[in-house]
């Protein structure tokens, strides 16, 4: 498994392993399904996976490297109110949180920036909470 992978995988469990977050959204997902996206389930929001941006961060002879991922809310529940509890609670989950990788150090987590917008369709909130992780690489 690669370190992205991995990062991946530790984000997508610790999300889903939250009872609160889950009783907020449909899911979490890397790829959404089309139903989920068509906002057609019971609850009106959703997260998936955007972006991810990598750093190498190699000083003193430890291998590292910075990850940037980025965790997308969807929400059509009126106004920003029930997309912004949404984005609140994804960074209270994993900022500065105590996690693990199984094969790499993952040395701090954290989110340097969440914001919510309103979508181009005039309708859905977005939500973007950027996820910072600093990985020695074994």
């Amino acid at each position: 498994m690669t370190i992205s992978e991995e990062i991946q995988k530790l984000l997508l469990d610790t999300l889903k392993a939250d009872a609160g977050l889950m009783a907020l959204v449909n899911g979490v997902y890397d790829s959404p399904p089309v139903e989920t996206v068509r906002f057609a389930k019971p609850k009106e929001a959703f997260i998936s996976f955007g972006p991810v941006d990598v750093a190498d961060d190699f000083a003193e002879c430890v291998d590292g490297e910075t990850h940037t991922v980025q965790i997308d809310v969807w929400s059509r529940t009126v106004g920003y109110i029930g997309c912004k509890r949404i984005v609140d609670t994804v960074k209270a989950i994993l900022n500065r949180a105590d996690l693990a990788l199984s094969a790499n150090a993952l040395v701090e987590i954290n989110v340097p920036l969440a914001r919510v917008f309103r979508d181009p369709d005039g309708v859905t909130s977005h939500g973007v909470v950027s996820v910072e992780l600093m990985v020695e690489v074994a």
